[in-house]
């Protein structure tokens, strides 16, 4: 690829993101505006700001390099980051916004009156924050050194002083008319080099491998159109475990919930989330038209370190010249469109929850939410350098399965169940984050282990998020004595819609 191409690619993107965010300043004035954009965004706007910082990097790069490696099966991941919205929908959007919060640690202590379980849902938020954010500034790293030559932290460091930027001038306001127009540019991005490809791999009388070995799958050796094997030695538990990671984990990521508090009302955040069903299916049809592509022309990067890489590799090998520079500087605009968005909207959740639970005794408003977004950078930035190289999807998936294990308990139970206590709620906390953390720092630090112990390590949520469930409803039914005195008066916030009118006569 031409070098000069990939660096205005990424200039380009970088300065029409500080452009729109310097834009949505005017409008941001208010503490209000800085954490939720004073619950005032519409549903087709917010639905496209949910979409673009969603849709990160692990979306973008991510499937399509797992989908060369391992095969059709990994299209669970893209199925299942869908599906979580249906769960949303159904159980958490409209109630959530009815409680009135800002953050998750905020619809803890409101539901169950106690400190304690908001300060362990606050350091759940930052953690699942930073391990969604490690990955964003790894793969911005791969495409800054594909697109431009540089050496890779080269791309982490520049993501994270574009979103610290953004988020530091207008907070949420501002970074919700970024991320709605970082999801249009991310769909035009993937869609129309897939057109020419498409195009060329036509021209080549529809092209089949040579080799049929190129359609079988990495490690597992299985066909790679079977949807049911999984990298593993146990493929069905590993299938069923991803599957319970991604379709419950969604509710619990706190970039993602903390978008449903923008809207105005209950019904809002229902409509926004069936608008989000609709942009995240149709941009997911495309990294698999790649991954089915890279298998014929790029078939060296199977089960490599590079397959992360090969939707930014597509152009160059099948056109090449200097049509297959510009498709490859606009797929790079794409890729880093992804990590600013979604290393966005986690800096924006991070930062709410330290400014709140940290900050708050020494600091207050706006001050404090900025500080607390230079930590919530920061930190992430310094583990994507000492992290060993992980493919971006798995670490999200990871992040997906810490959320399934703590906060889709904590949420289901507490909008649904009355009887859940503040013992039974820090008890199911600890238990899920505490074993999905060990899963988590095994996987950062080492290689993957075979049989049962290894595909519970690389897939723990079957494992983990029942135990949370059961923990939780356990200590709960044992605590009974220490329900809050508010707690039948919070359930009917929850579930009143805004229509009913209480009748005060």
């Amino acid at each position: 690829m031409n070098l000069a191409f990939g660096f205005v690619a990424v200039l380009l993107v970088t300065v029409s993101t500080l452009v729109i965010g310097t834009w949505g300043l005017r409008l941001s004035r208010t503490t209000s505006d800085f954490f939720v954009a004073s619950r005032s965004v519409r549903p087709g706007l917010n639905a496209s700001a949910i979409s673009g910082e969603y849709l990160s990097g692990a979306s973008f790069l991510g499937i399509a390099g797992l989908l060369v490696t391992f095969g059709a099966e990994m299209l669970w991941y893209p199925v299942g980051w869908t599906a979580g919205y249906l769960v949303l929908l159904v159980l958490v959007a409209a109630p959530l916004r009815r409680s009135g919060a800002y953050t998750l640690p905020d619809f803890a202590e409101a539901r169950l009156d106690s400190r304690t379980v908001r300060t362990v849902a606050s350091v759940m938020v930052v953690a699942i924050g930073w391990l969604y954010v490690m990955p964003q500034l790894q793969g911005a790293g791969v495409a800054m050194r594909l697109a431009t030559g540089l050496p890779g932290w080269t791309g982490g460091l520049l993501v994270a002083v574009v979103v610290l930027l953004n988020v530091l001038a207008g907070g949420m306001r501002s970074i919700t008319f970024v991320q709605a127009f970082q999801y249009w540019l991310k769909l035009f991005a993937l869609s129309l080099p897939l057109v020419f490809l498409v195009i060329v791999w036509l021209g080549d009388g529809g092209r089949s491998p040579a080799d049929p070995s190129l359609f079988v799958g990495g490690e597992s050796g299985s066909a790679w159109a079977d949807p049911v094997d999984f990298a593993g030695d146990h493929p069905l538990y590993s299938t069923y475990s991803l599957m319970v990671a991604t379709f419950l984990g969604t509710m619990g990521l706190p970039h993602v919930v903390v978008r449903f508090y923008t809207n105005p009302d209950g019904k809002a955040a229902r409509q926004t989330t069936v608008a989000v069903l609709g942009l995240l299916g149709l941009f997911y049809v495309l990294p698999p038209v790649y991954a089915a592509l890279g298998r014929l022309y790029a078939p060296d990067l199977v089960g490599t370190s590079g397959a992360d890489g090969v939707v930014l590799e597509l152009p160059s090998r099948m056109i090449g010249a200097v049509g297959g520079d510009l498709l490859t500087a606009l797929l790079t605009a794409g890729a880093f469109a992804a990590f600013l968005a979604t290393s966005s909207g986690l800096t924006i959740a991070v930062a709410g929850v330290i400014s709140q639970d940290v900050m708050s005794k020494k600091l207050e408003g706006v001050t404090a939410f900025r500080i607390s977004a230079v930590v919530a950078v920061v930190v992430p930035l310094v583990l994507s350098f000492l992290a060993r190289d992980v493919a971006v999807a798995t670490v999200v998936g990871l992040a997906f399965a810490m959320a399934a294990a703590t906060f889709c308990p904590l949420l289901v139970l507490g909008i649904w169940w009355r009887g859940l206590t503040d013992a039974g709620a820090l008890a199911g906390l600890l238990v899920g984050g505490a074993l999905t953390g060990v899963v988590v720092i095994d996987n950062l630090l080492t290689d993957r282990e075979g049989g049962w112990i290894g595909s519970v390590l690389a897939q723990p949520a079957a494992c983990t998020v029942p135990l949370a469930f059961a923990t939780m409803v356990i200590v709960s039914k044992l605590t009974q004595h220490r329900l809050s005195a508010h707690t039948s008066r919070f359930m009917v916030r929850l579930h009143t819609p805004e229509t009913v009118k209480l009748d005060r006569g």
